[in-house]
């Protein structure tokens, strides 16, 4: 009778143990496989009720772009100068001193001082120098917020005079072209330029696109990412468009007629997110110097993923881009990801212990943050 009991007993502990698992499991499927909201093809917002979660379905116009995939030269200006760190100086007297101290913050820019405005390190070293050791107010961005502070620069043994701050300015670098629009808007790499010291987005007040020529690959290794080497000529026509935003899908702007001369005419849909599917899709990409698209395998849809970055896991196989580059390489940032005839996404990042394997953002993601 004992026995029986027991077994009833375990019977019944296993039945509510699967009822929980699966309760769980629905509610881990609804969070990460079904949408937070779905468009669907022109004007207004209804709800669907699935019970545990709600879905917003928005009809809205499908959008075409044309795919780009060329390499693109890419100088980004920020806002002031960006502060990555502070530090000890040490004065005329042998003492070491940190004058922004818990006054000047990683991440801050630096707009002005003294009211005078500050464009790059050049003119902050210049401001410090001619102020010597009287007061300073610097004038700071910090996070959305815009404040003065005061300090003292520090006067060295060499006579300079220094606030004990690390700062940037300008950023430069390759990135791809993901694609235009017919109004020859443009949207490229695919994720935010980002301060590789602090990880934080980087507030640009604009910047330009260059013509670049790829001089050298270096094929990508497991634990060791390959990258594209190239030659960028900051001239002026050498110059293919104008930067306005820096954003978490990628950076935005206006093409001239130069780089809008260099792609293909032809556009095609943005998929919605919804409309991908596991299985093959292409890479188009110029890393080869001519345009090509190499196929690849979408293997994993994240549909809900909170990093815009990685909506989806694809594997390179096509075997002439594994032999030029080893998979995915760092400079195809924003090449676009083509399946059944539409873009559904560009490259962002590569794993770096499979460089076979990358990340890709939804293109209805990226063309959603460029509110063309």
């Amino acid at each position: 009778m004992n026995r029986l009991k027991i077994y009833r007993a375990f019977l019944l502990g296993l039945l509510i143990l699967s009822v929980m698992g699966m309760y769980f499991y629905i509610r881990w499927y609804l969070r990460t496989q079904v949408p937070d909201m779905v468009r669907v093809g022109v004007g207004e917002e209804q709800t669907l009720d699935l019970g545990l979660k709600e879905v917003s379905v928005r009809v809205v116009e499908k959008k075409r772009v044309i795919p780009g995939g060329i390499p693109i030269g890419i100088y980004l200006e920020t806002e002031g100068v960006y502060v990555v760190g502070t530090q000890e100086v040490e004065g005329e007297d042998g003492l070491n001193y940190e004058p922004a101290y818990q006054v000047v913050q990683t991440g801050d820019y630096i707009l002005a001082v003294n009211g005078k405005k500050i464009h790059n390190k050049d003119e902050l070293i210049d401001c410090v120098q001619a102020n010597q050791s009287n007061v300073m107010i610097l004038k700071l961005l910090r996070h959305t917020e815009v404040i003065q502070v005061r300090l003292h620069a520090v006067q060295t043994k060499e006579n300079d005079y220094k606030l004990g701050i690390w700062v940037k300015d300008d950023i430069q670098g390759i990135g791809t072209l993901t694609y235009l629009t017919e109004d020859m808007h443009f949207g490229a790499l695919g994720h935010g330029i980002t301060d590789t010291d602090t990880g934080e987005l980087l507030n640009s007040c604009g910047g330009s696109l260059y013509d670049t020529n790829i001089l050298e690959i270096i094929k990508g290794e497991r634990g060791t990412p390959g990258e594209i080497s190239g030659m960028i000529t900051y001239s002026e026509r050498h110059v293919r468009g104008q930067i306005f935003s820096n954003t978490a899908a990628g950076i935005f702007g206006v093409a001239n007629q130069k780089l809008c001369n260099e792609v293909s005419k032809e556009a095609v849909e943005v998929a919605f997110k919804q409309e991908i599917i596991k299985g093959p899709a292409y890479i188009r990409s110029s890393v080869s110097g001519e345009l090509k698209d190499y196929q690849i395998i979408i293997q994993e849809i994240r549909l809900n993923e909170d990093d815009v970055n990685k909506g989806m896991i694809f594997q390179v196989v096509d075997p002439e881009l594994l032999e030029l580059t080893g998979g995915v390489i760092q400079g195809m940032s924003g090449s676009p990801i083509l399946q059944n005839g539409k873009l559904i996404g560009a490259v962002t990042h590569v794993f770096v212990n499979d460089p076979t394997k990358g990340y890709g953002i939804f293109a209805e993601t990226m063309v959603e943050g460029n509110k063309m």
